[in-house]
């Protein structure tokens, strides 16, 4: 997935189409993540969503549903985010 992509659109079970703004991308070992949060609501309920690839080659987003893989994915969001919290100050 390209570094510099602000927002994506997923489609639910339903077909319902939802906007999320890309907080975030993360490489962790040898996956790459990303941390969404829906566009036009006000929540601070972010998704942890793992890039993978289908049998074409395409990305294709992945909800992180492994509880160990998801602690993993949100130690390296604090961390990065504790990081650029300290730049600030």
């Amino acid at each position: 997935m390209e570094n510099d992509v602000t927002s994506i659109v997923l489609t639910d079970e339903e077909g319902n189409e939802t906007e999320f703004e890309v907080v975030t991308k993360l490489d962790i070992e040898d996956k790459e993540y990303v941390i969404v949060v829906p566009k036009d609501e006000d929540t601070d309920e972010a998704i942890a969503l793992r890039i993978d690839k289908d049998e074409d080659g395409n990305d294709i987003l992945v909800t992180v549903d492994d509880d160990d893989e998801f602690a993993i994915v949100v130690e390296a969001y604090e961390t990065l985010f504790a990081e650029e919290d300290s730049e600030l100050n």
